[in-house]
């Protein structure tokens, strides 16, 4: 969970597959005494819909929870030395703050939208919470205690 450094970009691959990276800024959780909390910058990958999702509702400054694996490729850089790259591939990206009104106009993050698979349904907007307290004893079943459990 960390931070976006900057607004995502959507780009797509030569066969039209929706992708973007984006750099996340987490910060550890220790503090040495004295000193600056330290941050990690972490690359972050994402394809398709999650692709899509991220450029279309992160901007920069967003707090985003990101659930994928980590995946390490090899290249050889510019000068001709080999370099190793550690990304995450993110499955799922999620909103971690609640939402600011404002523009970006104003410095705030964009009023957006949810997805509507994420809105819930019409009929559960109704329905009051469940309340446990108002349970009929009838729809339990009552074990008889012969100490002779099934597991």
């Amino acid at each position: 969970m960390g931070r976006l450094v900057a607004d995502p970009e959507l780009r797509q691959t030569p066969s039209g597959i929706s992708v973007t990276s984006f750099t996340l800024a987490v910060d550890r959780s220790y503090v040495k005494a004295g000193a600056e909390r330290p941050t990690d910058f972490i690359d972050i990958v994402a394809w398709r819909g999650t692709a899509e999702f991220v450029c279309k509702y992160f901007r920069k400054g967003q707090l985003a929870a990101v659930q994928g694996s980590i995946q390490t490729r090899s290249y050889t850089d510019k000068a001709g030395n080999k370099r190793k790259a550690f990304e995450i591939v993110a499955d799922n990206v999620h909103f971690a703050e609640p939402k600011h009104s404002g523009s970006p106009a104003q410095g705030g993050p964009q009023q957006q939208p949810r997805p509507a698979a994420e809105k819930p349904a019409p009929a559960a907007e109704n329905k009051p919470a469940p309340a446990y307290s108002n349970g009929d004893n009838g729809d339990f079943e009552e074990i008889p205690s012969d100490d002779d459990l099934p597991f």
